[in-house]
């Protein structure tokens, strides 16, 4: 007869399973997408006033807007466009944990953001998600190359071949598209997968 397992006694919660982060992260990631239609609601009723608090390149005056220029967009078609990127990548990003979500987040933000301030054009005003989306992007393929777990490795190589085409979106040449954000978001997502990659396993000799 097999002997009853021994109760956990360190007083630590058990890890959550598979099933439950992914139901975190679906409920975390969708709630940030809701914050993102919910303000493009108030922006469209007020004539789109938001706008106004994009990102200024190189005015002192408009560096706190870095902050807050991701969660504003100049249409609803802007908005539906990085809605779907958005979830789809900032899910597989919160699979990782809700911590490692806000953490990467916050550095692509402030790095895609910074970016922009510093060489965007000097008269454009830049809002919208898309620097995230490719924040995202970066991290979720660089993490694969870095940790060269199976499954990352497997997550960036099926991200890398579905959103590849968006890579045109780093070239100067497409007139209404703020290739620094996205630029700055891509180094800004490959320096969160190098920060927190995955500790190097020891090497162990033989007997």
């Amino acid at each position: 007869m097999a002997a009853d397992p021994l109760p956990d006694i360190s007083g630590r919660p058990p890890a959550p399973t598979r099933t439950e982060r992914a139901r975190a992260a679906a409920l975390v990631v969708g709630g940030m997408v809701l914050v993102l239609w919910a303000l493009q609601v108030v922006d469209s009723l007020t004539g789109y006033a938001l706008v106004h608090d994009g990102i200024r390149p190189r005015q002192l005056a408009s560096l706190p807007d870095v902050l807050v220029a991701p969660f504003i967009h100049v249409s609803w078609g802007h908005l539906i466009g990085n809605t779907v990127p958005l979830f789809v990548l900032g899910f597989l990003v919160a699979l990782g944990g809700i911590r490692r979500l806000v953490a990467v987040s916050a550095l692509i933000v402030v790095v895609s953001g910074l970016g922009v301030w510093l060489v965007g054009p000097a008269d454009s005003v830049t809002v919208g998600a898309s620097g995230v989306v490719f924040g995202y992007f970066g991290y979720l393929v660089a993490r694969g190359v870095l940790d060269r777990r199976p499954v990352d490795l497997v997550v960036g190589l099926v991200v890398g071949a579905l959103y590849w085409t968006m890579l045109g979106g780093l070239l100067p040449e497409h007139r209404g598209v703020s290739w620094p954000g996205h630029l700055f978001g891509l180094i800004g997502g490959v320096l969160g997968a190098w920060l927190w990659r995955a500790p190097d396993q020891p090497v162990t000799g033989g007997a």
